[in-house]
């Protein structure tokens, strides 16, 4: 293995704004100026995510609606050349 050329791993903690649930892993993120939160006794780096696999809908089975009718028209109306 080459020295030098792989990133270092921080401890980092993933927040879900949604749910709240922290997820506790190692990552080689580099976020100047973030917050960071102690756990265990161990400084980790806080990040935090709109979307995690707690509250995203292909992990949890909830459906969520999407408006796709419309949508076309609305391109071709938005686009649409004017004579």
């Amino acid at each position: 293995m080459k020295q030098g050329i792989h990133p270092e791993y921080n401890p980092t903690v993933f927040i879900d704004v949604s749910t709240g649930k922290k997820f506790i892993t190692n990552s080689s993120i580099k976020a100047k100026g973030a917050d960071s939160e102690e756990i265990d006794g161990v400084k980790h780096i806080k990040l935090v995510r709109d979307i995690t696999m707690d509250s995203h809908p292909v992990y949890t089975g909830e459906k969520r609606f999407v408006d796709t009718a419309g949508r076309v028209e609305k391109f071709q109306n938005k686009f649409r050349r004017r004579r």
